[in-house]
């Protein structure tokens, strides 16, 4: 970039009271005061940047050329609008300024800010501009507040000041825009290149920070951007889950609640045919909870014969009055299960004469 030592000579008279631009229009001169600051010491570390007033009393040299912007703050609170602005002398004096600076490879620079009605005729301010162009000294020149009254005054200011396109005026007319924000893309703030720095538009770097001037930042926007991602990757496909989620846990919910439904006595009659089967249940359970209490009891009892006929002679009898007494709930003495009790001894009977006359 460009090494320069610029000097930025403010309007500090009393049209400066007015609030036609955004608060008033000494509040948005510093503010673009601290972005041109900004922009010039980004742009290259070695540039530096002075600051001084044209009007009150005199002329002032408030800060002399720095890369400080502590000093560029504390001058800016201390200015107090008075007078009208005189910018022939104030121009005269910025270029003495610049006359001395330290380094004297930097290119001079002086950017005026005009904010009220100029005293100076077209004629004074063209033999201003060729004493400026002789000296190689480039201006630039930011028209507000007045601008249709300065406005040709200036034009010839510029054209007489201007060598290789190095001098710029920019019109900025009143309204709620800021007007930093107008200069981001004006070619005060662009480079040799015709593009802003960096830093002020953002719009080579990603998240508009370059990784390069602050790497930390530009990585933690880069992980907040990451996290936001996953962040909102997880709601959507918690969004696309949420139905069969709430589905299957009513489903869930109902097998519970049928049990309830069906009583204790259905759940003991359950867990006796678990046993007489002598297995943990499975698809037949629903077959045996649609069957009525009588039905279950006769076949619980014929499924144990069944096994046991199945298995060894010698096998002892299974009391089943003992078994059903053991059970919570059932009553042995019902006249129901007593009936089918004695059905099934009769039957036990039977097959035993049968066997005898075989063998």
């Amino acid at each position: 970039m460009v090494l320069e030592a610029t000097v930025l000579v403010l309007d500090n008279s009393e049209w400066m009271r007015n609030g036609d631009y955004t608060p008033t229009r000494m509040e948005a001169q510093n503010d673009a005061v601290t972005f041109l600051f900004n922009a010039k010491t980004q742009s290259n570390p070695e540039n530096t940047v002075g600051l001084m007033t044209m009007a009150g009393k005199s002329p002032e040299v408030l800060v002399t050329l720095t890369s400080d912007i502590g000093k560029i703050l504390t001058s800016l609170h201390k200015i107090q609008i008075a007078g009208r602005a005189s910018i022939n002398t104030g121009v005269q004096i910025a270029q003495l300024a610049l006359k001395h600076r330290q380094n004297k490879n930097q290119r001079q620079r002086i950017i005026v800010f005009v904010g009220s009605p100029l005293e100076e005729d077209e004629k004074t301010l063209v033999k201003l501009g060729k004493k400026l162009k002789k000296n190689n000294v480039a201006v630039d020149v930011i028209n507000f507040g007045e601008e249709v009254e300065n406005g040709p005054k200036l034009e010839a200011f510029i054209a007489a000041v201007n060598s290789n396109d190095n001098s710029h005026l920019v019109t900025i007319p009143p309204g709620p825009h800021i007007l930093s924000d107008i200069l981001l893309t004006s070619p005060i703030v662009a480079g040799e290149d015709g593009a802003p720095p960096g830093f002020a538009s953002g719009s080579g770097f990603e998240f508009g920070v370059d990784p390069n001037m602050d790497p930390e930042l530009a990585l933690a926007l880069r992980i907040s951007m990451e996290e936001e991602k996953a962040r909102q990757e997880a709601m959507s496909k918690g969004a696309e889950s949420g139905g069969g989620g709430e589905s299957s846990s009513m489903a869930v919910d109902s097998g519970p609640a049928a049990v309830q439904a069906g009583g204790e006595e259905d759940d003991m009659l359950a867990q006796a045919l678990a046993m007489s089967m002598g297995q943990e249940g499975g698809g037949s359970e629903d077959v045996e909870m649609e069957l009525s209490e009588e039905d279950q009891i006769a076949r619980a009892i014929a499924m144990s014969m069944d096994s046991d006929a199945k298995g060894e002679g010698s096998a002892p009898a299974v009391d089943f009055s003992a078994v059903l007494g053991s059970l919570p709930g059932v009553n042995p003495n019902d006249p129901r299960i007593q009936g089918a009790l004695q059905g099934t001894s009769k039957d036990e009977k039977k097959d035993d004469k049968k066997g005898g006359e075989k063998k």
